[in-house]
């Protein structure tokens, strides 16, 4: 009986492609999405851009590690051009980064995802990226709109400035939480507590020192406070915690 070639390897194709979708599925694929070999790289990323920037705005660097002890940079760099400066947005990245890994690790904490899984940080990362860049356009326009344009972008470049801070601050404590698995499951939320207390003082801190600004147009204000700064967490704490019930 003669041989069928033509058969033989179509079913010797189809063997091979079946063998490769099972070591896609059970061997490729879990090492992709569950290494933590990129979580290394980008850590090594975000410490690479800070030592950049340290270097190349070295006085800058130094007023603003201080920030904490001193109001001196905020002084000098309270003009809003310093927004779009390439320390801030070098450093801006870095605290996505930061806060991005954070949250991440939380969601870990609660069973809703993996902390070595970087499809999950990337989506994590993207979101963070677009709310705050469309919280930063949505108060420019209702600063604008408010007739409180320039006080806003002084508010918003100080605010930007401090969360900046808190994000290099957080960012060895992301190292440790992730890799010490021994670290007890309240330690994130104990550091959550703290950034949101830290947050809260500084905000009181940077109104403090718009107090003038802010009672001269005191109902624009309480607008803007209500709408743009109470609002936007308060929905995404009541999505949240409405999905996890």
């Amino acid at each position: 009986m003669p041989f069928d070639y033509n058969k033989i390897i179509i079913n010797n194709v189809i063997k091979i492609t079946n063998f490769a979708l099972i070591m896609t599925e059970h061997v490729l694929h879990p090492r992709i999405t569950d290494s933590s070999d990129w979580v290394t790289i980008v850590f090594i990323l975000a410490m690479g851009i800070i030592a950049l920037t340290k270097s190349i705005h070295e006085n800058r660097f130094e007023d603003f590690i201080k920030l904490i002890f001193s109001d001196k940079y905020i002084r000098i760099y309270r003009d809003s051009s310093n927004l779009m400066s390439m320390f801030s947005i070098s450093l801006f990245f870095v605290q996505i980064i930061s806060f991005s890994f954070f949250i991440q690790i939380l969601l870990s904490n609660f069973g809703y995802g993996s902390k070595t899984d970087w499809i999950l940080f990337i989506q994590i990362f993207t979101f963070v990226v677009y709310f705050i860049l469309s919280k930063l356009l949505i108060e420019k326009i209702a600063g604008t709109a408010f007739q409180i344009e320039e006080y806003i972008e002084h508010f918003n470049l100080q605010k930007v400035t401090y969360r900046t801070y808190v994000g290099l601050l957080l960012l060895p404590i992301d190292i440790i939480l992730y890799y010490y698995d021994s670290i007890l499951k309240n330690i994130p939320l104990l550091v959550l507590y703290s950034i949101v207390a830290l947050n809260v003082l500084l905000y009181i801190f940077s109104l403090k020192n718009y107090r003038k600004e802010i009672f001269s147009k005191l109902f624009y204000f309480i607008l803007y406070l209500c709408t743009l700064e109470i609002a936007p967490y308060y929905f995404m704490y009541y999505w949240f915690t409405k999905d996890s019930a």
